[in-house]
């Protein structure tokens, strides 16, 4: 994933994250392994670009689960964000020095020019 598309999904999580930040023990997760979503066929040969942000939760072992579309820019682009976000791992947020499960939303791009 590009840098420009993590700093992204860093600042989507911070600011998604505000309240929790408050606790001066929070650790917010970090992502060690973000795999890319699969650019639609038809998407790509239309040169359509387009953004899908999806709410889930990482769990206390940096696990992606319950994801929920917040918003889309074009259907066509859900699925595989959604698929695409299945198989990121995180390293877990931490409260007090504990793992903890944390509600996210993640911006997921497809642009053609950075694919």
């Amino acid at each position: 994933m590009n840098k420009k598309l993590f700093f992204v999904f860093l600042v989507a999580l911070v600011m998604g994250s505000t309240s929790a930040l408050a606790n001066e023990s929070f650790e917010a997760p970090v992502p060690v392994r973000m795999v890319p979503p699969k650019y639609p066929q038809d998407m790509r040969r239309d040169g359509t670009s387009g953004i899908v942000t999806v709410k889930c939760l990482i769990d206390e072992k940096g696990n992606v689960t319950e994801t929920s579309v917040e918003r889309a820019s074009n259907d066509a682009f859900i699925q595989p964000a959604l698929e695409a976000l299945r198989k990121w791992k995180f390293k877990p947020a931490k409260r007090g020095g504990n793992p903890v499960a944390l509600h996210v939303s993640i911006p997921i791009q497809f642009n053609l020019n950075t694919d």
